[in-house]
């Protein structure tokens, strides 16, 4: 619960590594890392649109051309590259954090964010999307369901964690901000 003097728009704690988003797809990780870009006075980057950049084709595209594993590869790549850029808000693919490479780099260069969206949420924002391409089957709520239970363990691994379901932008962006605030406050005291 937020106390009554804290307010959306107090100063967060600067943030000195950048915010590597992880989490199912559908979950907010665009959504919610632009906002948060602009709350931490900092640049986002979608990983996503980073990696069609370089693939030269939409997700689909290149998950099609390549194949998952060697689009898993390309991803690590990129990845690899994004987190020697400068501290920004990046919204990691929903399957980047299931790396091991990817997941070390994190470590050393970012602070993580497991986006813990319900599942009922997850599907309200992934209905009738055509460019998810694990997800363009007749079952996308099997495949999320399955998916999730597959990554979570991968997903618990970040550095921070923020569950949420009916939450509305602000009040997800204010446990996020919080949860951010205590984890860079407490990792400077252990300094």
């Amino acid at each position: 619960m937020l106390e009554s003097k804290e307010t959306f728009l107090h100063f967060p704690y600067p943030l000195d590594k950048t915010l590597f988003l992880v989490g199912m797809m559908g979950c907010g990780k665009s959504s919610i890392g632009r906002r948060l870009a602009r709350i931490y006075s900092v640049p986002f980057v979608d990983a996503d649109q980073e990696i069609e950049k370089a693939g030269g084709g939409d997700i689909c595209y290149l998950f099609e051309r390549y194949g998952e594993q060697d689009f898993r590869r390309i991803e690590e790549k990129i990845m690899a590259r994004l987190l020697k850029n400068d501290v920004c808000i990046l919204a990691s693919g929903g399957g980047a954090f299931l790396s091991e490479i990817t997941r070390k780099n994190v470590r050393e260069k970012a602070v993580s964010v497991f986006l813990d969206a319900e599942v009922s949420t997850i599907i309200r924002n992934t209905a009738g999307r055509t460019h998810r391409p694990l997800l363009n089957v007749e079952s996308p709520e099997k495949v999320i369901r399955t998916l999730l239970e597959k990554r979570r363990s991968f997903y618990e691994q970040a550095d921070i964690h923020v569950r949420y379901k009916e939450e509305t932008m602000g009040q997800v962006l204010r446990m996020m901000v919080r949860e951010i605030d205590r984890f860079v406050r407490r990792r400077k005291n252990d300094a």
